[in-house]
């Protein structure tokens, strides 16, 4: 299918992964909700299919009423700024059965056939409840193939030269101290479709602003650096799920000299889009399955930028199997191009006796 075909659906997942700002357990179910009655609204729900990461039982529970209105509440202000962004509101407020119905849909597992939207609604859990990095992420998989990929990134800097700043520590400066009013811009979206060689990026929309595209839409490219002593390594802040020992040891071998690029959630695949870093590799723990939300929309914008995405053995991954990234061999690799993806993969098939995994 010829990529211009994704036109209106890439259109309304860029705008409606902009609409959000909630606290996080309210956000996770908020976004979700958002989400699945965008989409509905404009697809029908009959047609759309939405992978996604929380389920509705527990809201749903006579003990959560309060954690439900709640939900409903931020749903609807979210609601209320869609036409903001170029997208139509409901016609009445949504009551609490509309708001769990719309969760509930977000019940499909995927799988090899059809078009199914995946969903992570706050990648990034402790980023965002420590006011750092975290995103909002959505893919459309078509016959097993992810076709588009939008990561709402509301903490990163337009420009790369903030990018070592935490975002609290930029509120905190005199403003006096800064070159110009826009010299921050905080918060981004990008976005690719499959086919495309093309990757975006916008600025998020702040207060009483309206969506108006392109709105400031620019191309973004992976790095050219191909020598490992002058890369950036990506590593995730929290070292649950991930064998970060192997990683490091890996590092050193492959001969990454740099100092690391530490940021939370499916934001290291942001950064290696555009450029601010090189490399990003995850090898899970022993017995932990890597979730297809957690990687669908980066992988796409990645490659769209011009980067290579595989497992640790160089093969594509997988995302036709349902929910998880089956078949996965050892781990992730993701890079700027082909000549350090060639030498970490090798370097990992000539380390990897020697690991502990």
């Amino acid at each position: 299918m010829e990529a211009d075909n994704y036109s209106k659906e890439l259109d309304v997942a860029v705008r409606v992964a902009k609409d959000d700002d909630s606290p996080v357990t309210v956000a996770d179910w908020s976004v979700q909700a958002t989400v699945s009655w965008i989409l509905s609204e404009y697809f029908g729900s009959q047609n759309v299919s939405i992978v996604a990461e929380e389920d509705v039982e527990t809201l749903s529970d006579a003990d959560s009423a309060g954690l439900l209105d709640v939900v409903v509440s931020t749903v609807n202000k979210c609601l209320a700024e869609a036409p903001k962004f170029g997208l139509k509101k409901p016609d009445n407020t949504l009551e609490n059965f509309q708001v769990l119905d719309a969760i509930s849909c977000c019940n499909s597992r995927g799988g090899p056939v059809g078009r199914h939207w995946v969903l992570d609604p706050v990648d990034g859990t402790l980023g965002f409840v420590r006011g750092d990095q975290y995103a909002v992420a959505l893919a459309l998989i078509e016959d097993g193939q992810v076709v588009i990929g939008v990561l709402g990134c509301p903490n990163y800097p337009m420009r790369k030269e903030w990018l070592n700043y935490h975002h609290q520590h930029y509120r905190a400066m005199s403003k006096s101290l800064l070159p110009s009013p826009h010299s921050w811009e905080e918060g981004c979206v990008m976005y690719a479709r499959r086919g495309t060689g093309e990757a975006w990026m916008q600025p998020l929309i702040h207060g009483d602003e309206k969506l108006e595209w392109p709105n400031f839409a620019k191309l973004i490219q992976v790095s050219s650096v191909d020598d490992p002593a002058q890369a950036t390594f990506c590593e995730p802040v929290e070292r649950a799920n991930s064998n970060q020992s192997f990683t490091e040891g890996l590092a050193q071998s492959v001969g990454l000299r740099k100092q690391p690029l530490r940021v939370y959630s499916m934001v290291k695949y942001a950064a290696i889009a555009r450029g601010d870093a090189e490399i990003y590799m995850k090898f899970a723990r022993a017995g932990y399955k890597e979730k297809i939300w957690d990687h669908a929309a980066g992988v796409l914008i990645v490659q769209e930028a011009g980067g290579v995405v595989t497992d640790a053995g160089g093969r594509p991954l997988d995302f036709s199997k349902g929910v998880y990234l089956e078949g996965l061999d050892r781990g992730i690799v993701a890079c700027c191009g082909a000549p350090l993806h060639d030498k970490i993969v090798g370097s990992i098939f000539a380390s990897w006796d020697s690991s502990n995994l």
